[in-house]
């Protein structure tokens, strides 16, 4: 009988340890992704605005900066819309300095400091930059950028 309990006892002890390692995998899985909008740095471009993913942002220098997006149809094709519902930032960004963007579509935008943000298409991993420069309209959302448009 007492095999029977020590064994019973060392298979739960078994279970609720294999079940505590798997629930802070859990959490730590959640952590990663804690943030809608987070910060990347690069030594050429400095700090910078990424998704949940890890995804860079981008902001296009032909938007008036007032909230209203200008870039539809081809140009959305090729630079999607960024959108979350619920801003979460990390410590260096500000919650309030992110709000709707006004659009002329049924396209849902987050804009930054009145700049509509974007993917790039051709960025098919996190932390890629191809679209910085494009055209020479097509910048990084850097937090430098911004001080300087601020300024």
């Amino acid at each position: 009988m007492k095999v029977i309990l020590l064994s019973i006892r060392l298979r739960t002890s078994i279970l609720l340890l294999a079940i505590s390692m798997l629930s802070g995998l859990t959490v730590t899985a959640e952590e990663k992704d804690e943030y809608a909008v987070n910060l990347a740095s690069n030594d050429s471009i400095g700090t910078y605005m990424v998704n949940e993913t890890g995804f860079t942002l981008y902001y296009f220098l032909n938007d008036p900066g007032d909230g209203n997006s200008t870039c539809s149809g081809v140009c959305l094709d090729a630079w999607p819309a960024f959108y979350a519902e619920n801003i979460t930032v990390p410590e260096g960004l500000n919650a309030s300095d992110f709000a709707d963007a006004i659009r002329t579509d049924d396209v849902k935008q987050t804009a930054y400091k009145g700049w509509p943000l974007y993917y790039y298409i051709e960025d098919t991993a996190p932390g890629e930059l191809k679209g910085h420069g494009a055209k020479e309209v097509w910048l990084v959302a850097s937090l430098e950028d911004f001080n300087l448009i601020e300024s």
